[in-house]
């Protein structure tokens, strides 16, 4: 018998306000999995996360982890149960040094010693930040401050980690970076639903997406047969589906 999927959405209606932004979502995230959620902007995937973290107006459906219905509950529960999230543009504060935001994503943590855990997990993770700890956050790279918003979010040592968009404005390297270390934390044990523009990249790193349009699923599969859908290369992503001839 398989068993439960970490993550579930169950034909949800969600928005802001009395609109609507997402439309009958459905979308699973089994233990171990990277899954993506991709598709062009304003199409309902950052909603999405909100949802799964009562961020938004939920109208209708169910959201269960682990089995549990989780729908409508407080933020701050949903963070205790083991999911974490890491938002688009990293939204560190700018004005704390590197390790005090760590030690704001650490606020679940119970003791010292799980704190040192976690920070040398990270500080293993992500080099940079140890040597920049003491540093003023604002001055910190690009690159910098996006490794740093995903070290606090792992902080809380979770399950289930909701990235947005971690390669967003970031040096080829830096991406090619931020990808092999994501595969080190999804090997850790953290599963992972991912919202990345970059399509190459999110398709490569994923075990199954989902791509939205006009807030509703589209398109879903094992992202081993996605990088070959003719709808997803041309209309979605802007991957070429014809090499120019020599």
């Amino acid at each position: 018998m398989p068993s439960l999927p970490l993550l579930e959405m169950n034909n949800v209606v969600a928005g802001y306000g009395k609109i609507d932004i997402v439309n009958n979502i459905s979308i699973r995230v089994n233990e171990g999995e990277i899954v993506t959620l991709l598709g062009a902007n304003g199409m309902g995937k950052t909603t999405t996360i909100k949802t799964i973290l009562s961020q938004t107006n939920i109208r209708k459906g169910e959201i269960k982890y682990k089995g549990k219905i989780i729908t409508r509950f407080p933020t701050y529960k949903i963070a205790m149960l083991g999911i974490s999230y890491c938002p688009e543009r990293r939204e560190i504060f700018a004005n704390l040094t590197t390790k005090e935001n760590l030690q704001a994503g650490a606020y679940l943590l119970k003791t010292h010693k799980e704190f040192k855990e976690n920070l040398d997990r990270v500080y293993a993770l992500f080099p940079v930040l140890k040597k920049r700890q003491n540093q003023i956050s604002e001055s910190l790279s690009g690159g910098e401050q996006e490794m740093l918003a995903i070290a606090r979010s792992l902080m809380s040592n979770p399950n289930l980690l909701l990235l947005d968009e971690p390669s967003l404005g970031l040096a080829p390297k830096l991406v090619e970076l931020i990808a092999i270390t994501l595969r080190e934390i999804n090997d850790s044990g953290v599963s992972i639903l991912l919202i990345e523009q970059n399509a190459k990249l999110a398709l490569e790193l994923s075990n199954y997406g989902y791509l939205m349009r006009k807030g509703k699923i589209a398109i879903e599969g094992p992202c081993k047969e996605l990088k070959n859908n003719e709808g997803i290369k041309d209309v979605y992503l802007g991957i070429a589906t014809h090499q120019k001839e020599d």
